[in-house]
Formats: structure tokens, sequence, C-alpha cells
């Protein structure tokens, strides 16, 4: 799916340039939805307490668990979309 891969590189760009920063969840569900689709499931283990960035980054990776590396894709280019107001 050649498409999909150059509209999820073009919302990778979009990203970076978008006309506000979005909250902390919303930043923690695009790095959830990038990591899932380039590397897809979680591993290594959690984090420990004392890494509160690294322990919720991690967190929102795993609850994309499962999901296939083009879902992923779709889910962050739509997710970028609607924060490009």
């Amino acid at each position: 799916m050649p498409e999909l891969k150059a509209a999820f590189e073009q919302a990778v760009a979009d990203s970076k340039a978008l006309p506000e920063k979005p909250d902390n969840m919303t930043l923690l569900k695009i790095y959830a939805l990038y990591k899932q689709a380039t590397a897809g499931d979680v591993d290594g283990a959690r984090p420990g307490f004392a890494d509160m960035v690294g322990r919720a980054k991690w967190d929102a990776w795993n609850e994309q668990k499962g999901k296939d590396k083009d879902g992923a894709m779709q889910d962050y280019i739509d997710l970028v979309e609607s924060l490009k107001g």
C-alpha cells in the first residue's frame, strides 16, 4: 500500500507543523500510533516508577497492542488530520 505509506509520511511531517501543540494525552496517542505503525507491538519491560515519561509512553503504546501496522498508520493519519484545524 504505497499510498498509505506516503500519506503516513506526510502526516508525520504535518504533525511537526501543527497550528497548536496538542495536549499531553493527544501527544501520547500520536507517539503510540507512530510506534505501532513503525515498530509493531511494544516490547521490553515497562519502565520503572521513577521514569514517569517513559512509563506513560510505554503504557500508551501498549494500548495499541494487536493493531496491525496499516491500521495504526490510518489512525495516525486521521488523528493528525483532525488536529490540523
